[in-house]
C-alpha cells in the first residue's frame, strides 16, 4: 500500500514496512513511552518490533496482516497494524495506530487515519475495529473524532503474545464506514 498526503509543506506517506525500518520503528517505540507505559505498564523492549510482526488475533490470516509506517518528509513518524478481513470479510481489525509524541496534535495522525478509512473502505471494508487502554485519553479523544464508538472496558485477549503484568483493559472500539468515505 502506498497513500501520498500532504500536510502543510510536509511529504507524508502511508506504506508498507519494509526491513529497512526496523531502526526507526524500534527508535519510534522508545519516544513513546507514554503510550507504551499507559498500555502495557512498561516501556518499548527491542523484542516488541518482531512481536508486532508476527502478533494476530485468533482465527486472523498471516496473509491478511498489514504493516504500515507513516513517513513526513521520508521519516518514519508512525506505524499502523493492521489485520484485514478479521474477524470478517468485511472488518480490519487495527491493532496499534502510533504517532511519534513530536507529530501528534498537529494533524499528521488524523490525516492519515482519514487516508486509510478511505483506502479500507474503497477496497470494500464496511468495519474497523480498534481498541484503545482504558485511561489513555489521548487515544480516546483520537478515535472518537474519527468517529468510532466505544463499548465496555474488557481485559484484553490475544492468543499470540502473554500480557504484560501492568497491562491494562482495553476499551473496544467500532466505526461502520460508508462507501466512498
Amino acid at each position: 500500500m502506498l497513500l501520498n498526503l500532504g500536510l502543510g509543506n510536509q511529504r507524508i506517506q502511508v506504506k508498507d514496512l519494509e526491513p529497512r525500518d526496523e531502526h526507526d520503528v524500534l527508535a519510534l517505540f522508545g519516544a513513546a513511552e507514554d503510550w507504551f507505559v499507559a498500555a502495557t505498564g512498561r516501556p518499548a523492549a527491542p523484542g516488541d518490533v518482531q512481536s508486532l510482526c508476527y502478533g494476530l488475533p485468533e482465527g486472523a490470516a498471516f496473509e491478511d496482516k498489514a504493516l504500515l509506517v507513516i513517513t513526513a518528509d521520508g521519516r518514519v513518524v508512525g506505524v499502523i497494524d493492521a489485520v484485514l478481513r478479521h474477524p470478517t470479510a468485511e472488518t480490519c481489525s487495527l491493532g496499534l495506530f502510533l504517532v511519534h509524541p513530536a507529530h501528534r496534535r498537529h494533524g499528521l495522525g488524523r490525516l492519515a487515519a482519514s487516508a486509510l478509512l478511505g483506502e479500507l473502505s474503497a477496497q470494500g471494508c464496511t468495519d474497523v475495529a480498534a481498541s484503545v487502554a482504558e485511561g489513555w485519553q489521548p487515544g480516546l479523544e483520537f478515535l472518537g473524532a474519527l468517529g468510532f464508538s466505544f463499548e465496555s472496558p474488557r481485559t484484553p485477549a490475544n492468543a499470540n503474545r502473554n500480557l504484560g503484568p501492568g497491562e491494562r483493559r482495553v476499551i473496544p472500539a467500532r466505526l461502520r464506514l460508508s462507501p466512498g468515505r
